[in-house]
């Protein structure tokens, strides 16, 4: 029905010559093409091309089981192997022929016999043996071609017909000489000892031991004309045959052509060189012209404008072995059962944007922005004009009629004669109906984009809506937005934009349906569909998948497969359509993808990840590893001990170029990558086919790296160990170095700081004898201060307590003052009274009172306690002073003790009951008994004494 996924690369992809003689696949999934400037490799993210000396056309490869890549050229052959750092170098074998036969023109194929290489040019056939010996085979006829099947070498001799070799001589088969004078360009073995046997322009023909019989007449003269250049059984039966002017022929084990790719049909370049299947059950072609991958083990064919279908696809339909097609740019048809080759052809009347495909009865309708359209074969007729025909609906009912779904609401058709005939609007109703299912019950849902859902009711009549209920996010449903109603199991079901919802009829509301909660959550679905086998078939905003179900009744969720179609589908109006049993039909951005069930299952095929180059960056680039490990001789993606390089410190930036061996979906092939000791845990994916350290510090490292590819499948880590050599000022030698430095200068440091503590100590003595003695010295000056200020404190307590006896003195002296001034009074007004009085009994009287007045002030015996307080106060005064001058009188004696209190003249008058004037008089008489100067002040002397 379409055209397998295919990929194509130019001269300027994998920048070699333009032809491309054959294809291997070493064991680590490595692809190798026996190219025009030498030999390619590309490791599914890039190519990398290996040149002779003699820099000639290399014409064909083998890789054997030890790695090496045998390869036959112009004038030469050999082998390429890993040097030391991991490059693959070209070693010559021919060099070591006979001198005689060392100059041969072209080395045409190399076969692996056992343990022996076979190396065929036009002139002999070298046969190289593990011993080192050559056989030399120089056939009298000049071979044409060469051929290794069942480990025996065929040989095609124009001249002579199919030969083979026996022992070292070479011998026409039985009936070889039928093809004489013919190319035989592919030899293939088949059971019961016969051979399948391509010419290039004779066809092709079965050898069953006597004869050559043409293979399958109905098509041996396309093959004839096509001019078959290769050929190659592929794992699945079937054979691959490349043509000079008509590309690949893909024909069943029977002979029918099952496809056929050429320049406008899949293929840029028409002429196929080489055949080769690769470890993924993947075709590669080695073109006049560059290279083709085709995805033939994929379950997906791609219809597009290549087999006749240009623009966007949007619906499918397949009526028995007839396939409809629809398209924004028309509606197109096939007969399956007719020749493979032929395209689809447009529909006549149809241009414009198709909506849907749906048969009805024995009817197809089809949905279009111009109306609505009945096919018939191959011939369409509009019944309809209204604009915008989106889907129909039968009605259970009355079946007879059909529900139109348009751009403003429906329209009725009806089955009239065995024709659909128009019948009118149905009123009442006017949103666009673009998806609706009708129920048991005989209502139609329908669902709108970004509105919600709605309930409708035809009237009896069936000319108008009787009744529409709005069902929005009031009655259970998430949102009003990306609501669809599919028919699943036989009911109806409504997809939102986080579940799969159901209507419960009994509360009138929408329920998360239970079936599908389990496989969707939160990731809105966009298209369902259910296959005979009741697998379902869908579409969400992130993932495409199937709902298998197994021979229990329960359903798995498979989606790995699907990532394919990935950015390729429909972003708006999604749809996928069951085709039959085992196809489903995806809307694309360009045409059509069909999947079909059952194919082997790809997803699980392993893979490598290799580490393709190791370089050091920046000042000091330099290479480390060219992506190819030998160990015991062998080659291997495990670094050997062997390959651990160390790294000089100032070289310590380095790249790590990393490639998966997964060339199907290789542009989603994502990575993820580890350096042991410098990175805690491994990095988030990525595309990035490499990884860049820079400043690393001295150590041991290991960078793993791993690759996911697009179905999810994760390889096994390759891994590259290596070391970063420590500077010169950390390396050992250095730290030897610093460690006598610094037992050194221990030793040194010790001595001083030695040296400086006994000093210090020295100091610290004397210091602390200083600080001794100055303790000393504060102590007896803080003893001495203390015994003066005790000193002082007694000085102050007995300046205080003089002080109190001071103040007692003078109490008692103003006492008498104060008495004897009360008595002076009393005596004078006495006096005063007596002398006024006549009566001479009073006078005698108050005489008398003044008489004992007189006495009591002159024998007051106050003096002597008085003189003895004093003597207390004044240490000893009285009786010192008396010692020293004795003729003084008592009264001076007083006079002396009142002068030394430092008493008035007036207070002294009162104490010694004379006037002033007599005081004065004592004061002078006083002066003399003492012997005092004029000059020396009488109250000082005493005050001083």
């Amino acid at each position: 029905m379409g055209l397998p996924f295919i990929k194509y690369y130019s001269t300027r992809e994998y920048n070699g010559g333009i032809q491309n003689w054959a294809l291997a696949q070493n064991k680590y999934g490595l692809i190798y093409v026996a190219n025009n400037f030498g030999v390619l490799e590309f490791d599914g993210s890039s190519w990398n091309i290996f040149t002779q000396s003699s820099g000639s056309k290399v014409r064909h490869i083998s890789i054997g089981p030890d790695g090496k890549v045998y390869v036959a050229s112009q004038g030469d052959f050999g082998y390429l192997f890993p040097d030391g750092l991991g490059k693959l170098t070209y070693t010559s074998l021919a060099d070591s022929l006979p001198s005689d036969f060392r100059n041969f023109d072209e080395a045409w194929r190399v076969f692996q016999d056992h343990d022996r290489l076979v190396f065929c040019t036009f002139q002999q056939i070298f046969i190289y043996h593990p011993d080192g010996k050559i056989d030399i085979i120089d056939p009298e006829l000049a071979p044409e071609n060469f051929f290794y099947t069942n480990h025996q070498l065929y040989i095609n001799q124009l001249e002579a017909g199919l030969s083979y070799l026996d022992g070292t001589s070479l011998k026409i088969l039985p009936g070889g000489e039928r093809l004489r004078g013919m190319t035989v360009t592919g030899l293939l073995n088949l059971p019961n000892n016969e051979l399948w046997v391509a010419t290039l322009h004779n066809g092709i023909f079965i050898y069953d031991g006597s004869d050559f019989v043409p293979w399958n007449i109905k098509n041996n003269n396309t093959f004839k004309s096509s001019a078959i250049n290769c050929a190659l059984r592929l794992r699945n039966g079937n054979y691959a045959l490349g043509s000079q002017n008509n590309g690949l022929y893909i024909v069943s084990p029977k002979g029918e052509i099952l496809l056929n790719l050429n320049k406008t049909k899949g293929l840029n370049n028409r002429t196929v060189l080489s055949l080769f299947e690769d470890a993924q059950n993947n075709l590669w072609l080695g073109h006049n012209n560059g290279i083709t991958y085709i995805e033939l083990d994929m379950p997906f064919t791609y219809i597009n404008e290549q087999v006749g279908l240009p623009g966007t696809g949007y619906d499918g339909y397949l009526d028995n072995s007839t396939l409809y097609l629809g398209t924004n740019n028309g509606l197109y048809v096939k007969k399956l059962n007719e020749d493979s080759g032929k395209n689809y052809q447009f529909l006549d009347n149809t241009e414009g944007q198709v909506y849907s495909i749906n048969k009805v009865k024995d009817h197809l309708l089809v949905g279009h922005h111009n109306g609505a359209f009945l096919l018939r074969d191959k011939s369409v007729s509009r019944i309809s004009d209204v604009l915008g025909a989106w889907t129909f609906l039968r009605l259970k009912d009355r079946p007879e009629y059909i529900i139109e779904g348009t751009y403003k609401g429906l329209v009725l058709y009806r089955e009239v004669g065995g024709s659909i005939v128009f019948q009118h609007k149905i009123k009442g109703f006017d949103e666009s109906s673009r998806v609706m299912e009708q129920d048991e019950g005989g209502d139609i849902w329908m669902t709108h984009g970004y509105k919600g859902v709605y309930r409708l009711k035809l009237n009896h009549s069936m000319d108008s809506i009787s009744s529409v209920k709005y069902y929005g996010t009031e009655s259970g449903l998430p949102s009003n937005v990306l609501i669809n109603v599919f028919r699943i199991h036989n009911r109806l079901v409504f997809t939102t934009e986080n579940q799969i919802y159901r209507y419960d009829k009994v509360s009138d509301r929408f329920v998360v349906d239970d079936f599908f909660k389990e496989f969707f959550n939160n990731d809105p679905v966009i298209a369902l569909a259910e296959d005979p086998y009741q697998n379902i078939y869908y579409m969400t905003i992130q993932e495409i998948g199937i709902l298998e179900k197994d021979a229990s009744g329960e359903y798995h969720k498979k989606t790995s497969i699907f990532n394919k179609l990935e950015d390729m589908l429909n972003d708006d109006l999604q749809n996928v359509s069951i085709l039959s049993a085992n196809q489903a039909l995806y809307a694309a951005k360009e045409g059509f993808v069909l999947y079909t069930a059952g194919s082997a299952n790809i997803t699980d095929h392993p893979f490598h990840t290799l580490l393709r180059k190791v370089n050091l960056t920046g000042n000091s680039s330099a290479p480390l590893f060219h992506g190819h490990y030998i160990n015991n001789g062998e080659v291997t993606n495990k670094q050997p001990e062997t390959y651990i390089q160390k790294i000089p410190y100032e070289q310590n930036s380095i790249q790590f170029s990393y490639s998966a061996t997964f060339v199907d979906g290789l542009e989603k092939t994502v990575y993820q990558y580890w350096l042991e000791n410098g990175e805690k845990s491994w990095s988030d994916w990525t595309s990035r086919t490499d990884k860049e350290y820079t400043n690393l510090h001295e150590g041991i490292y290991t960078f793993h790296v791993r690759a996911k590819n697009i179905y999810g499948k994760v390889s096994e880590a390759t891994s590259y160990k290596f070391i970063v050599l420590p500077p010169w000022y950390r390396t050992r030698f250095a730290y030897i170095i610093y460690t006598g430095i610094i037992l050194t200068s221990l030793f040194i440091a010790f001595y001083l700081f030695d040296k400086k503590h006994k000093l210090e100590k020295h100091q610290l003595t004397i210091k602390q004898e200083k600080e001794l003695h100055k303790k000393e010295t504060e102590i007896e000056s803080i003893t001495k201060k203390s015994e003066e200020e005790i000193q002082r404190l007694k000085n102050e307590k007995l300046k205080a307590e003089i002080d109190s006896k001071n103040k007692e003195l003078a109490t008692s002296t103003m006492h008498l003052i104060n008495k004897n001034g009360f008595i002076a009074s009393i005596k004078s007004n006495l006096s005063s009274i007596s002398k006024r009085s006549k009566n001479q009994e009073v006078k005698h009287e108050l005489k008398k009172i003044i008489g004992n007045i007189d006495r009591n002030i002159s024998q007051d015996d106050d003096w002597e306690h008085f003189a003895f307080h004093f003597d207390q106060v004044h240490g000893d005064f009285t009786n010192r002073l008396k010692e020293t001058f004795p003729d003084l009188s008592p009264q001076e004696m007083k006079l002396s003790a009142y002068l030394r209190m430092n008493l008035s003249t007036k207070e002294i008058a009162h104490l010694l009951n004379i006037s002033v004037r007599g005081v004065e008089i004592a004061r002078y008489r006083l002066r003399k008994k003492l012997g005092l100067d004029r000059s020396v002040n009488l109250q000082e002397f005493i005050l001083k004494f």
